[in-house]
């Protein structure tokens, strides 16, 4: 279906199903890849090399975080440009971004792979714990260029309508990703540099396979000659943002409990006994949450395009409609994962580490009971703070993103440390309790905006 009447004349909740829940299979199939990477590093390569990987990983997705913000801001002003049937600056920011977002995975690529000691290094990591950790992030680092576009692409496809392809561009790459660790992990019997290196070929031939119908002139977005311009940058930045500022604050926020778990392990007496565990249950609640998250990324953020179209043509009735299913869907989706996580803890935690002791077990799962906590009330916020990225209201999801991501569970790590290790599987509850009541301040105080009449009311509106 062409993308504009999909966006504009197709019923709130048949739009929901034919662009969210392919949206979130897509980012669900991410997700179980994400979750078989962290399984398959922990089971075949061991818990010292899990931990490893864990320690890294902020600082990889850091490099996709720049990817994101030109990514997702170019994406949100490409819909509304397009509500407003102009094509000709849709064009421009489509081309632009391409070339910034390639430009972007150059620059802190190299800068990642020359500073990946230094930084591994302050985390307090060392011997063949930290070799382990570089070792993946030069990998990353090495294929920036060209594994970064993929972040952005994805939202390209469903702007142009290719929902499904999209959905089946991810199946693919999560597929090809398991495939090739498999191979590299287990039949090679590679390093943990080779788990890397799976992922990143992956992700270089779904970019390819991606691209191809833009190259092609066949979908609604086309490529044309960049005219960089600072008002549109400043665009580009502005709607990028929140996203780019929740990544880059959530990787300060797992360094910064990494740094806490390695300084625990090698300096507390009393928490010696840990070892590497408290590293790897951290490393465990982040795989968990990287695969309810997206799901929910998937339930809102896929419609952002028909949110921001109908914001742009002024149908506002239409993006409440829109929004509601929204906010519906992820609140279910997180109240399950509440029950999920809490019934079976010991089995998500031997997914991941191999002949664990039953004192460390338990370990594990206090953490993840404490955690599966935080999805009570964390739907509200990551559906609030999508929806006013897709309406162009960067300052208040930038509020919740970095509060959220950053400025709450910094402020709980300190009244929580008597605690100990129990204080920091809090974090996560306290954190999404915070945000909430902000998102309910941010949408209180937006009301009025949020409940005018439809500029040009039209009989298909809701």
């Amino acid at each position: 279906m062409e993308s504009t009447a999909l966006f504009s004349k197709t019923p709130p909740l048949k739009l929901f199903a034919i662009a969210a829940l392919p949206g979130s299979v897509s980012m669900l199939a991410s997700a179980l890849y994400q979750l078989l990477d962290g399984a398959f590093v922990g089971r075949l390569l061991g818990e010292t090399a899990f931990a490893a990987l864990n320690l890294a990983m902020p600082f990889v997705i850091i490099n996709f975080a720049l990817a994101d913000l030109i990514g997702v801001g170019s994406s949100v002003h490409i819909s509304v440009c397009l509500g407003r049937k102009n094509e000709r600056e849709a064009y421009n920011l489509f081309t632009c971004a391409c070339l910034m977002i390639v430009g972007a995975g150059v620059l802190v690529g190299g800068i990642l792979f020359a500073a990946a000691p230094l930084l591994i290094g302050f985390m307090g990591a060392e011997g063949d714990f930290a070799a382990m950790a570089i070792q993946y992030m030069r990998v990353y680092a090495l294929c920036s260029p060209v594994t970064t576009i993929i972040f952005a692409v994805d939202n390209y496809l469903r702007i142009c309508g290719y929902v499904r392809g999209s959905m089946w561009l991810n199946i693919l790459m999560s597929a090809l990703c398991a495939i090739l660790e498999f191979l590299f992990l287990g039949v090679f019997h590679w390093g943990i540099w080779a788990a890397a290196l799976a992922t990143c070929s992956a992700m270089m031939v779904c970019a390819v396979i991606a691209f191809l119908p833009f190259f092609r002139k066949k979908a609604m977005l086309r490529f044309c000659r960049p005219q960089f311009h600072i008002k549109m940058i400043r665009q580009i930045i502005a709607c990028g943002s929140p996203n780019f500022l929740n990544n880059i604050a959530g990787r300060i926020t797992s360094i910064l409990i990494n740094r806490i778990l390695v300084y625990m392990v090698y300096n507390c007496q009393l928490l010696k006994y840990i070892g590497e565990d408290g590293i790897s249950a951290y490393g465990v609640l982040m795989y968990v949450d990287g695969f309810v998250q997206p799901i929910m990324y998937g339930l809102c953020d896929s419609l952002q395009p028909a949110v921001g179209y109908n914001w742009g043509a002024g149908n506002y009735s239409r993006v409440r409609a829109i929004e509601k299913c929204c906010f519906t869907a992820s609140g279910v989706v997180s109240l399950l994962a509440v029950i999920v996580i809490a019934l079976i803890p010991a089995q998500i935690t031997k997914l991941f580490v191999n002949d664990i002791t039953p004192e460390n077990l338990n370990l594990f799962v206090d953490a993840l009971r404490l955690f599966c906590l935080t999805y009570i009330v964390r739907w509200f916020s990551f559906a609030t703070q999508s929806y006013m990225l897709a309406i162009e209201k960067p300052m208040p999801a930038s509020l919740i993103s970095v509060s959220t991501a950053l400025v709450f569970p910094v402020l709980l790590i300190a009244a929580l440390w008597p605690l100990g290790l129990t204080g920091i599987w809090l974090n996560f509850a306290g954190t999404a309790f915070l945000a909430a009541v902000l998102s309910l301040f941010v949408l209180l105080k937006l009301r009025r905006e949020l409940t005018r009449p439809d500029a040009f009311p039209t009989e298909d509106a809701g």
